[in-house]
C-alpha cells in the first residue's frame, strides 16, 4: 500500500502563490496517476488537478485552470501543485490521491483513487 504525505500549505493573502507537494513512500509511486482534491467546511470535496503516471497528461478544474501547474519528479517520489493568484475561495484542505497506472478512468472522480494522504491546509485571506 502506498502512503502519501502532503505539505506546502499555509496562510497567505489573496494574490499569493503556494507550491503543494505530494510525497510517496515508495518508488512505485512513479507508476501511479495522481490527483489533487480539496474540501472546505460545509462543502463537498472537489477535484482540483491531476497528472498521468508518465506526465503525458494534465488536467485542471475550471476554477484553477490558467493559474495552476502540476508536474512530477519521480526521482523524488513527488508530485507538485503550484497555485498562483490564490483567492479566498481556494481556502480548503488539499489532499492528493493515487491509483496505479491504467486507462479508461475519470481523473475528476474521487472514487477512482485507491490511496489518499491526510491533507494540507490552505487558507487565503482577503
Amino acid at each position: 500500500q502506498v502512503h502519501l504525505v502532503e505539505s506546502g500549505g499555509g496562510l497567505v493573502q489573496a494574490g499569493a502563490s503556494l507550491r503543494l507537494s505530494c510525497v510517496a513512500s515508495e518508488p512505485s509511486f512513479s507508476q501511479y496517476h495522481i490527483g489533487w482534491f480539496r474540501q472546505a467546511p460545509g462543502r463537498d470535496r472537489e477535484f482540483v488537478a491531476g497528472i498521468n503516471w508518465n506526465g503525458g497528461g494534465t488536467f485542471f478544474a475550471d476554477s484553477v485552470k490558467g493559474r495552476s501547474h502540476i508536474f512530477r519528479d519521480n526521482a523524488k517520489n513527488t508530485v507538485y501543485l503550484i497555485m498562483n493568484n490564490l483567492k479566498p475561495e481556494d481556502t480548503a484542505v488539499y489532499r492528493c490521491a493515487g491509483v496505479y497506472r491504467r486507462t479508461n478512468y475519470d481523473v475528476r472522480l474521487q472514487s477512482e483513487y485507491h490511496y489518499w494522504g491526510q491533507g494540507t491546509q490552505v487558507t487565503v485571506s482577503s
